[in-house]
């Protein structure tokens, strides 16, 4: 059952803005002043650009692979079952955890409010709001949406004054000694409010139930970077520039502490309850991004089957929501939350580097259904940059983290060996890569079929008459050139086993057509269209000739041909594939993809796939 499209690019934002601002701007901003000084605003700036390399892969990936579960989807559909396992499990388990820390980082700002709150009260109201956006996610995508997009936008409005206002009451002084500590606590500390933008790439999970994702994703991505690292900045300058620097140090709510030097107790109040907003948006956006990834799992068989089922009502895997939330909950209860988020933050780092691997091996596997409709510039610099700098910040983790993520490492894979193994034989694009280097055939075409699917569905493709040909289509695929009348023979052989017509009267026809005129339509393309005895046939011949084929009257050698071939009640059928013919080859690309195209089947996608009106 699929999955209802009803995310727009507001939600979108929200999704992604949301899953980015709680403990990274209210928590963080004195921990980083700590060590760094008033140089944690340089901070935020290059943590915002050490996200870009991740933000720019993810994009591309998303846009050409818009299916739920994000990173999980396209390191399999790249890299292989046994990375993707690891990642799917990585994506889903840190973001219940950073979902879960989200929800009882509340209490910190609860306590402001109400500081009578004990331990237990403070985890209870954390399982509630936990129980309460279940249900809402429950209830529909859209709903979680809309939910979103409410608490962003009130939280946007409170920090939007806290700037405004804040700005006016900043004393410059305190800027002065701008890096107390040398320019090597700022880059550790960049490492420290990196975490700050985890959130912002998790929308890609629910791509699959996103209006027009090809747009509609890359652009919601980019405005919730933008406007959030513009926030990061604003908020830490004010911040930096209205405390005095032993106060901000020592507090965990440096926003509350500036509030209240320019609006009294209630900014204390405001902005704790802008606290709680943000914390309360990213376990929303949390619940619905984690969910989806037990979700396809399931559907690719790494997880058991029930995960992806989808309610008839609500169109939405309400298995998968409900088991992701009795994560957190156990999670909230019992576990230690500080030590399981640095493991959370290390995967999320992994999956960085994975999400840059990935572009780079669907790259080169030049596959021709691969269509992302963004690419991500600077390629492949911007992604070796990208991998090298998460790599720099893992080292940077410190032993029990990395050897906690090495744990489950192991035991992700351990699950792939005796759960995954035995039930996938469905190949990677990095098999692509090889056979290409090998020059040896080991690759299916089962990827390239998938991604087809993939892209119809983007593109909102309804087959028509033309598709069901094109599928069934006899392909030719000449390396060397050809006179048209070997072509002619060659081409009278295949459609006469076809259509059960002689092969003798297949080649008079052919002959016959062309001298009445050269269907040679432009430079490089030709249709040679002929009308067959009988009723209700219609059939079409793709051709590659990579060295052309000469016609007769053909100012150069042809390359590329459509042979049309019907009967005189099928005309109807003979004017719509010229139709799609002409709106496919209009592209400015077609010849030289047609050229670049590795296999033979690659032609019939690259018309499968064609831009074109359907009837």
């Amino acid at each position: 059952m699929p999955l209802r499209k009803e995310l727009g690019i507001l939600e979108v934002f929200s999704i992604a803005a949301g899953a980015m601002i709680s403990s990274g701007l209210f928590v963080l901003p004195g921990i980083a002043f700590a060590k760094a000084g008033p140089a944690m605003i340089l901070s935020y700036i290059i943590a915002g650009l050490l996200v870009v390399p991740a933000l720019l892969s993810k994009a591309e990936l998303v846009t050409a692979m818009p299916k739920a579960g994000g990173d999980y989807f396209y390191i399999t559909r790249s890299m292989g079952f046994a990375p993707g396992t690891v990642a799917g499990l990585a994506s889903w388990l840190s973001l219940s955890l950073k979902t879960a820390f989200a929800l009882m980082g509340m209490g910190i700002f609860a306590l402001l409010i109400n500081p009578g709150l004990s331990t237990i009260e403070i985890k209870a109201i954390a399982v509630i709001l936990c129980l309460f956006f279940m249900v809402i996610n429950l209830l529909g995508v859209k709903e979680a949406g809309i939910t979103q997009i409410l608490l962003v936008a009130a939280l946007f409005v409170i920090l939007g004054l806290y700037v405004i206002i804040g700005f006016t009451n900043v004393h410059p002084q305190r800027l002065d000694n701008f890096t107390p500590y040398g320019f090597g606590h700022v880059l550790s500390t960049a490492g420290l409010v990196f975490i700050s933008f985890g959130g912002l790439t998790k929308v890609a999970s629910v791509a699959e139930e996103i209006k027009n994702p090809k747009i509609t994703v890359p652009l919601g991505m980019m405005l919730a970077y933008t406007m959030v690292l513009g926030l990061y900045v604003a908020v830490a300058f004010v911040t930096v520039g209205i405390l005095e620097p032993e106060t901000l140090r020592n507090s965990l709510t440096p926003i509350s502490t500036g509030a209240k030097t320019f609006w009294g107790i209630g900014g204390i109040i405001v902005t704790a309850i802008a606290a709680l907003l943000a914390f309360i948006s990213t376990a929303n956006a949390g619940i619905m991004s984690a969910s989806r990834y037990p979700l396809a799992m399931s559907r690719d068989e790494i997880l058991p089957h029930f995960f992806s089922r989808i309610s008839r009502k609500f169109k939405t895997p309400h298995i998968a929501i409900i088991v992701t939330s009795l994560i957190m909950i156990i999670t909230i209860l019992f576990l230690d939350l500080e030590v399981l988020v640095k493991v959370a933050s290390t995967m999320l780092l992994l999956l960085y580097i994975s999400a840059n691997l990935a572009v780079i091996v669907m790259r080169e596997s030049r596959l021709q259904n691969y269509q992302p409709s963004f690419k991500a510039p600077l390629y492949p610099y911007i992604q070796i940059a990208g991998i090298l700098g998460y790599l720099f910040l893992i080292v940077d983790m410190g032993v029990f983290t990395l050897t906690t993520t090495a744990v489950f490492i192991l035991a992700a894979l351990i699950w792939y060996l005796f759960y995954v193994r035995p039930k996938i034989t469905r190949e990677s694009a990095l098999m692509c890569i090889v056979e290409r280097v090998t020059d040896r055939q080991i690759a299916t075409d089962s990827l390239r079929e998938e991604l087809r699917e993939v892209v119809k569905e983007r593109e909102e493709i309804i087959e028509d008459e033309f598709d069901h040909l094109i599928k069934d289509a006899i392909i030719l695929d000449f390396e060397k050139s050809l006179h048209f009348d070997e072509f002619v023979q060659i081409a009278s052989e295949k459609l006469s086993k076809r259509l059960g017509v002689e092969k003798l009267r297949f080649v008079q026809l052919f002959i016959e057509r062309e001298k009445q005129s050269c269907t040679a339509l432009r430079p490089g393309l030709a249709i040679p269209h002929i009308i067959i005895d009988g009723s209700d046939k219609f059939d079409v011949l793709l051709v590659r000739a990579r060295d052309g084929i000469i016609f007769p009257d053909a100012p150069e050698p042809v390359h590329i041909i459509f042979v049309l071939v019907g009967t005189q009640d099928r005309r109807r059928s003979h004017l719509r594939a010229l139709m799609a013919i002409a709106q496919i080859s209009q592209d400015p690309d077609f010849d030289r993809t047609w050229q670049k195209a590795g296999k033979p089947e690659d032609l019939r996608d690259i018309v499968l796939l064609g831009k074109r009106k359907r009837h």
